[in-house]
């Protein structure tokens, strides 16, 4: 599984805060971390609503860059921020994200066109949150459609079936699941991925919910996740369930990871 680091994200008090200081030991230690747990990618996010968003996202990404060798994933909404971010990068990025929101379309897809980035594409419209396995669907197929049309291959898209807390809605879990079922059946050369933590938002020892939506989403069909490697439990537990459900040939990620010790229970 790819495992998109989550932590550099503005919206976090202590990453906000080096943010404005410009303290680069903090992003640094937060890039080191994620990427020796175990991350891919790493999302850089450095808050939405600022007239320094573009600067600021470009600083996170120069910063990251200096001590970790991993691509990165631009998280913002806003095109013109992605468009002066992604020159600052040194490898091709991801971006996060599209949705059905006609505006996030309008501005961010060409760019991704432009650049062949890999995408995440999300389950959402200005409609709001939509309820049902079948509204996601719709949405889905409509930014397929929109992506292909722009040249962008399936391979390189990353679905997001809109993870949401089950503290809210019980039914969460199952109708993410269901989604992603669906649409690892309709777009095979496709990725799923997500806010892992999403679905423990609210509710008592998240690490158990998180651990058990994680196994559960892998057997779904999920082969990427927005997430916190660093978190206690979190990749063992991801190991043990690609080892169980066959998707880690003679356990040999698994074997290795035990061999070097990251398999203590938490």
């Amino acid at each position: 599984m790819l495992i998109i680091g989550e932590k550099i994200n503005g919206t976090r008090k202590e990453v906000g805060a080096a943010i404005r200081e410009r303290d680069r030991s903090v992003i640094e230690c937060l890039a080191r971390e994620q990427v020796e747990a175990g991350a891919g990618y790493l999302d850089v996010n450095a808050g939405s609503g600022s007239d320094t968003e573009a600067d600021d996202l470009v600083w996170l990404v120069e910063t990251a860059q200096e001590v970790v060798d991993v691509p990165l994933c631009l998280d913002s909404p806003s095109g013109s921020t992605l468009t002066i971010a992604i020159e600052a990068t040194q490898q091709t990025p991801m971006v996060n994200s599209i949705s059905g929101e006609p505006d996030r379309t309008e501005h961010v897809l060409p760019l991704v066109a432009r650049h062949q980035c890999p995408v995440i594409l999300v389950a959402l419209d200005d409609t709001g949150i939509p309820e049902t396995v079948d509204d996601r669907l719709v949405i889905v197929d409509r930014l397929v459609e929109a992506t292909r049309e722009a040249g962008v291959t399936d391979d390189k898209l990353y679905i997001d079936p809109l993870v949401m807390a089950i503290s809210t809605n019980g039914e969460a879990g199952v109708i993410a699941f269901e989604t992603m079922r669906q649409v690892r059946a309709r777009y095979p050369d496709a990725h799923l991925t997500g806010g892992l933590s999403n679905i423990s938002y609210g509710a008592p020892a998240r690490k158990l919910l998180n651990q058990a939506f994680l196994a559960l989403a892998i057997d779904a069909g999920m082969d990427s996740a927005i997430m916190d490697p660093t978190a206690p439990g979190m990749y063992p537990a991801l190991l043990a369930a690609e080892a169980v459900l066959g998707r880690d040939r003679f356990c040999s990620r698994y074997n290795r990871a035990h061999r070097a010790g990251r398999l203590e229970p938490i």
